[in-house]
């Protein structure tokens, strides 16, 4: 039967398609299907095979180079690729099958690197360090710096001797990734411009979570949101640097939220010389030290709508003796403290919201804090704090706050205090009470002390 002419017409764009998909498909495809890299493949060393004549030891680092010069990705088909030392030029885009796309590292040297390029794209792959040595000059499975872009998505990274992943001055993002076992932090980032690490799961290191550090304090810009990280050791010891979920220092203007974070030897959300930081709607449980610390030279600090469960100390505001100062505390839910820490401290552990220079603090909720329910400066290091608002249960002590000579103002009001069997205000001067209850008989002797309208049952 002779076709209309609407009929042929139609079959003529069909094959016009089909054409274009065929013309199109060999450059897309080009870098998987030259090299034949179906299966298993044994050692493809860039540099250190003694045969570099061999086709299976040079043909992932030759595939990567072409198809970064024509601007193309690799796809990796199922199976387990053994590798190692491997530079990624600009434009790399590397892709597999989840769950199915295994790199395995081999030992003698590094895994990934790539130097001062504008992007490199790494998604839906298992990359494997089978905790096998790294060279000295390798921090990481995956090292890149100076890379302008770099996108780490749905990857799965774990076994690595130093560091999951390095990125030093480096922008893009990091998401969807399950990143586990690696003897020091999970990702450790420095000197980035605008990083985003969202949606991971890190768990299982050694030393750290999630670390995002400068060498000098400048703007960092990173933001650190809705990630999973649980089970941080701090196997080098030490009295904070190691063992925290997320630690942020000398990185101004970092957002820390909506993050999950449980059981790190030391701390859940770690601001170390870190201005206007925000850290926000996180879930901080069972911490071996304190959950949420802002400390030594920072300026400018949000501290809100966080849930701390379990922990020495709940939230700390420190160190106005080296700078730290101007921070809100709003919002916050802390409860279930106690009194042993890992190490011996000069104030002691069991402290629900400890805070010294220039702060806010309104709205939260204390329960079980098994020393003070707050504590307000330390010594002389106390000036403009403000707190109001806020419910304290089960404390031995609601409030110790600083008379010592040299200590500031403080503004105590409209506060209820419930099951403080020491007393709801009470005066200190560095560990030492030296006042009666504050919160009824008023503050008429400390005339920095502003204490009115406070509620005690």
């Amino acid at each position: 039967m002779k076709k209309s002419p609407l009929t042929s017409r139609r079959d003529m764009l069909r094959l016009a398609g089909a054409s274009a998909v065929a013309l199109a498909a060999p450059r897309s495809f080009a870098a998987t299907r030259e090299g034949d890299l179906r299966g298993t493949i044994d050692a493809v060393r860039y540099k250190t095979t003694p045969d570099a004549t061999d086709r299976k030891s040079v043909s992932l680092q030759t595939m990567i180079d072409r198809a970064a010069a024509e601007n193309v990705p690799i796809f990796l088909p199922p199976g387990t690729y053994k590798v190692s030392n491997l530079v990624l030029p600009d434009n790399t885009r590397i892709t597999g099958v989840p769950g199915a796309s295994r790199i395995v590292y081999t030992g003698d040297g590094h895994l990934f690197s790539a130097e001062n390029i504008k992007r490199v794209e790494l998604s839906n792959i298992i990359i494997d360090g089978q905790n096998r040595w790294l060279g000295d000059y390798a921090g990481a499975l995956l090292q890149f710096t100076g890379v302008d872009e770099v996108m780490i998505d749905n990857c799965e990274i774990g076994g690595s001797r130093k560091h999951g992943v390095q990125l030093e001055r480096c922008g893009g993002r990091i998401e969807r990734s399950r990143i586990s076992g690696a003897s020091q932090s999970g990702i450790y980032a420095v000197e980035s411009d605008g990083l985003s690490i969202s949606g991971n799961e890190v768990f299982d290191c050694g030393n750290g979570g999630i670390l995002v550090h400068r060498w000098k304090k400048a703007a960092d810009n990173s933001v650190v949101n809705g990630n999973r990280v649980y089970r941080i050791k701090a196997n080098d010891g030490g009295t904070g640097q190691n063992g925290n979920g997320i630690n942020i220092f000398r990185a101004d203007n970092v957002m820390v939220a909506n993050n999950h974070v449980s059981d790190c030897a030391f701390t859940a959300i770690r601001a170390n010389s870190a201005s206007d930081i925000q850290i926000t709607g996180n879930q901080c449980q069972r911490s071996g030290e304190t959950a949420v610390y802002v400390e030594f030279e920072f300026e400018g600090a949000v501290v809100s709508n966080n849930i701390v469960d379990g922990a020495a100390n709940g939230i700390s505001i420190a160190n106005f003796d080296q700078g730290g100062r101007l921070a809100s505390v709003t919002g916050n839910v802390v409860r279930n403290l106690t009194l042993k820490g890992p190490y011996e401290h000069e104030v002691g552990f069991g402290i629900g919201i400890a805070a010294e220079a220039d702060t806010l603090v309104s709205g939260n909720i204390i329960e079980g804090a098994p020393r003070w329910g707050m504590q307000l400066g330390w010594g002389p290091y106390l000036r403009n704090l403000v707190v109001t608002g806020n419910i304290i249960r089960k404390a031995p002590v609601g409030c110790a706050v600083s008379v010592a000579k040299g200590a500031g103002t403080a503004v105590i009001t409209d506060n209820v205090f419930q099951e403080t069997s020491d007393g709801a205000v009470l005066g200190f001067e560095w560990d030492k009470q030296v006042s009666g209850e504050l919160a009824t008989t008023g503050s008429s002797r400390f005339e920095q002390l502003t204490i009115e309208r406070n509620r005690i049952s």
